[in-house]
């Protein structure tokens, strides 16, 4: 699967409306409503909200108050013939007095996603991890030598404490040495661009 590195915007007039396209990674079905608001604030005159997401199993798509078909679920297909997840597509409409009719309507919605798509840059993700772990002084050069390149929050406090994201075949291959040399306080799947 693939998602994008960086949020971005793209604008196009299509018969006197304005199509304002903003794509996000987002990983967090929670977090979705929260940036819809955060949107409409910002474009709080425009005259349509359409989107649509893909949270690894998870999708969903809304016309907000356009023809039923005609925005969420264009704008979905794009993010699927994409091969993309962990994205936020949302597709804002300022009315500019012509109607478009349904087919120019879902011309115009897969058009904007698809131009903005152009724009981002397209990263493949992979499975992973982030994991807390805490182990004693005694196992720092192990640890560290275990875990050389990848980045890591460290705190020394009486035992030392990382906090990191690694892929799951990565983890595999250090995973028995790992729990060997340290506790495992915490392990979250997640996914990670590579």
């Amino acid at each position: 699967m693939k998602s994008i590195q960086k949020e971005i915007t793209n604008e196009i007039i299509i018969n006197k409306s304005r199509f304002i396209t903003i794509i996000t990674n987002i990983n967090d079905i929670n977090k979705i409503k929260e940036k819809l608001e955060e949107i409409k604030k910002t474009y709080k005159d425009a005259t349509h909200y359409c989107f649509a997401y893909i949270i690894q199993n998870h999708e969903k798509c809304s016309d907000n108050g356009e023809p039923s078909g005609t925005a969420g679920i264009p704008i979905l297909n794009v993010l699927k013939q994409n091969n993309l997840t962990n994205i936020l597509c949302v597709v804002i409409r300022y009315f500019g007095g012509i109607k478009l009719g349904a087919g120019g309507l879902i011309r115009a919605y897969s058009t904007s996603a698809s131009e903005a798509l152009k724009k981002a840059a397209i990263t493949t993700i992979v499975d992973g991890y982030n994991l807390t772990i805490e182990f004693s002084y005694d196992n720092l050069k192990q640890i560290d030598y275990l875990l050389k390149n990848i980045d890591i929050k460290k705190d020394y406090q009486t035992n030392i404490t990382y906090n990191f994201n690694i892929t799951l075949e990565k983890y595999k291959q250090i995973e028995n040495e790992l729990i060997k040399l340290s506790k495992i306080k915490l392990k979250k799947h997640i996914t990670l661009a590579s």
